[in-house]
């Protein structure tokens, strides 16, 4: 029978996936199965589900997959891959880690009489509804389990398939609290083609906010990230807000995108190959992780003018100009 649904294979733990890894590189792994979609998903167990976090709006994330075939060449999590000395370019969306026991180490950990029901935030390192999800479903019974712990949950996502579990997210928004934001970064199509090359069509994504507000589910938006150059015209910031506006969104909030680690290899390689164009200017405004302070504040006006422009109402956001880097001044010239 295929490894895959081979019940008598107990997987590896992910430690010991990462040790492979390190010693005999990603092509050890075989174990993992390819699927249709071209991607390889290496099954294993954890030890823990919650991970402990400082510095965020919430104490606790969960991420029952890692990587993620959406693709997308400016994701964080791309710089995580790191960790398992794994490239934070192909690898991260054509190898899948799928935590099989995660929902069952869940329910236990929520059981525990120390669990004080803090906010927890699902879907941070890893989207938690990618088609993968479709066959393993530990999302949904990830969020069965936060229901029975009378866990409040923000949720993270970029998948439409979320809509399929709007049974469970209106009853966890009776007993607790959810909030599921879905990340649509522009419904420019030629941007959307070349950022985000798995991803659904961000119409189809702003339709499961819709459906989600219509059960009563607190859904909103993320314009997260604005991409320099790609989505942060006028006209395109415009269009985009207008559509959030048009389906329903309880919210939209939105962050100019940084480039930390391996993601900004992974990014500035993308505009090597596919916009060469853009490399210089790029260089200049994130000589280090974080456009310039001006710039940031420009963009961020202009959404807040068109907000409000259109009604919708900002979500509440961290502070995300830098204060650890002080860019260089040309970099406050830039118009995109």
């Amino acid at each position: 029978m295929d490894a895959l649904f081979d019940l008598g294979r107990k997987p590896p733990t992910t430690r010991t996936i990462a040790l492979q890894v390190r010693e005999h590189g990603a092509g050890s792994l075989d174990q993992a199965q390819l699927r249709a979609d071209a991607a390889r998903y290496q099954e294993v167990t954890c030890r823990s589900a919650l991970n402990r976090v400082e510095g965020m709006p919430f104490n606790w994330t969960l991420n029952p997959y890692r990587g993620c075939t959406h693709g997308c060449h400016y994701c964080f999590a791309r710089r995580y891959q790191t960790q398992f000395e794994l490239g934070p370019d192909d690898e991260f969306s054509s190898l899948i880690f799928v935590k099989v026991n995660f929902a069952e180490v869940l329910r236990q950990e929520l059981d525990k009489p120390s669990w004080t029901r803090d906010l927890v935030a699902l879907g941070t390192a890893t989207d938690p509804y990618q088609p993968i999800e479709g066959h393993y479903k530990l999302t949904r019974r990830s969020i069965e389990a936060l229901i029975a712990a009378r866990t409040p949950v923000g949720i993270v996502t970029k998948g439409p398939m979320v809509v399929r579990d709007r049974d469970l997210l209106a009853e966890l928004s009776t007993v607790a609290d959810c909030t599921v934001c879905l990340s649509v970064p522009t419904v420019d199509e030629d941007a959307w083609r070349a950022l985000e090359p798995g991803t659904a069509h961000p119409l189809q994504r702003l339709r499961a906010v819709r459906t989600l507000r219509e059960v009563g589910v607190n859904a909103g938006v993320l314009m997260a990230p604005v991409v320099p150059g790609f989505t942060t015209q006028t006209s395109r910031l415009e269009a985009t807000i207008k559509a959030v506006a048009d389906h329903g969104a309880a919210f939209c909030g939105a962050n100019v995108m940084y480039l930390k680690g391996g993601t900004k290899d992974h990014f500035m390689g993308f505009l090597a190959r596919e916009f060469p164009h853009m490399v210089t200017s790029y260089e200049r405004l994130y000589a280090g992780a974080y456009a310039s302070a001006d710039y940031v504040r420009t963009v961020r006006a202009l959404i807040d003018m068109l907000q409000g422009r259109y009604g919708i109402r900002p979500r509440k956001r961290k502070d995300e100009e830098p204060k650890e880097e002080t860019p260089p001044e040309p970099q406050a010239a830039f118009e995109w």
